[in-house]
């Protein structure tokens, strides 16, 4: 009878310890060094932000969930490498907070393969949202409603001749598409209209046409260090253009990088104020940052913040014994959930997320202004 009591006793303590180290898996792929690290670190910061307050109040449906980060080096194959590593070999139930249009096109064919859904990818681009892609759930606006709206801002101040230059890659065509938009509503035409080579950046050819077409704003479509080798490559040729850059760049490293080119920088934003505590979303934000001992929120922590809050959403609803069918079920089927002042709605025929666009100036204290 003390052996059983002692054998039932073992099996208790397994069963619980097997309980208590129940998780979720859920895996990001991401240039966490390169061109685009600073951002892809705020995003991540952002959404740990709220995961680890999660499963510090016990988990989603009594389980952890843990975040398997690779680094991709924003190399678009390497991207496809690391998914398909996450999702055969490690089995995480669902793709995180991708980083880049060609990388997260890239991974595609695993999500379909394997039916695994991925959340909140950091890209606006249009080929995620039309056609609806079954697995990928979008939380941010497109790049081509940020872009069609700095056009109309910077018309409204009277400026007509508008430079855009972009990356040519898929990000670079779709942002240039949304700024067409802008442009054909306004009845302009692009005072210059110069692509670059995304790998190996050289603004040397361009810089001279823009001083050539005496442009008052350029529109960079560009990520990082692209914008910040460009905007001081036209400084140095002598054009005061106004920069204008998008929702990728919303962090606080890319201002850093700027050094003294950083101000009165234009630069699109998917989400509020981050210092707006109007927004419940961006007070929560705030709260647990500071409860961390950290600084203030910046743009980007914002974005990976709120697309935590939309992933930890869908495997609440998913049930106690989530698959990686019934999340995408459970996400499809999301109507009307509040982040916090912003609500996110999706369906069969629409993954598309918010459609919140703004515009924030970088200032002289090298922070965004509203």
């Amino acid at each position: 009878m003390k052996k059983l009591t002692i054998w039932c006793a073992t099996i208790a303590l397994v069963a619980l310890s097997q309980a208590s180290q129940a998780q979720i898996l859920v895996g990001q792929t991401a240039g966490f060094t390169g061109p685009v690290g600073a951002g892809v670190k705020e995003t991540t910061d952002g959404a740990k932000l709220y995961i680890d307050s999660v499963n510090a109040k016990g988990g989603v449906n009594g389980q952890k969930v843990e975040l398997i980060s690779l680094d991709d080096k924003f190399d678009p194959k390497l991207a496809s490498e690391n998914a398909k590593k996450l999702i055969e070999e490690q089995n995480v139930m669902a793709l995180f907070l991708t980083r880049g249009t060609p990388h997260t096109e890239a991974i595609i064919p695993h999500l379909t393969k394997h039916g695994v859904v991925l959340v909140g990818p950091s890209t606006g681009a249009m080929v995620l949202h039309q056609p609806v892609q079954k697995y990928i759930f979008n939380v941010r606006a497109t790049y081509q409603r940020e872009a069609e709206k700095a056009v109309s801002h910077l018309n409204s101040m009277g400026i007509t001749r508008i430079a855009i230059v972009y990356a040519d890659d898929s990000f670079g065509a779709d942002g240039v598409a949304g700024a067409q938009k802008g442009l054909a509503a306004a009845k302009l035409q692009p005072a210059v209209l110069e692509k670059f080579n995304r790998t190996k950046p050289d603004f040397g050819p361009i810089a001279p046409k823009i001083m050539q077409s005496n442009a008052q704003a350029i529109i960079m479509v560009a990520s990082g260090q692209a914008v910040v080798d460009g905007t001081k490559a036209f400084r140095t040729a002598g054009s005061a253009a106004q920069i204008v850059t998008l929702s990728n760049n919303a962090s606080s490293g890319f201002i850093k990088s700027l050094g003294d080119n950083a101000r009165g920088v234009i630069v699109t934003q998917v989400f509020p104020y981050e210092r707006s505590i109007a927004f419940s979303m961006v007070k929560e934000a705030q709260e647990l940052a500071k409860a961390k001992g950290g600084d203030d929120i910046s743009p980007a922590m914002l974005e990976g913040f709120a697309a935590a809050k939309v992933l930890v959403e869908g495997l609440r609803r998913a049930g106690p014994k989530p698959t990686r069918e019934k999340l995408q079920a459970a996400l499809e089927g999301m109507r009307k959930y509040d982040l916090g002042g912003l609500e996110v709605s999706f369906s069969p025929e629409d993954h598309t997320g918010l459609d919140f666009a703004d515009l924030s100036i970088i200032g002289t204290d090298g922070k965004f202004r509203r």
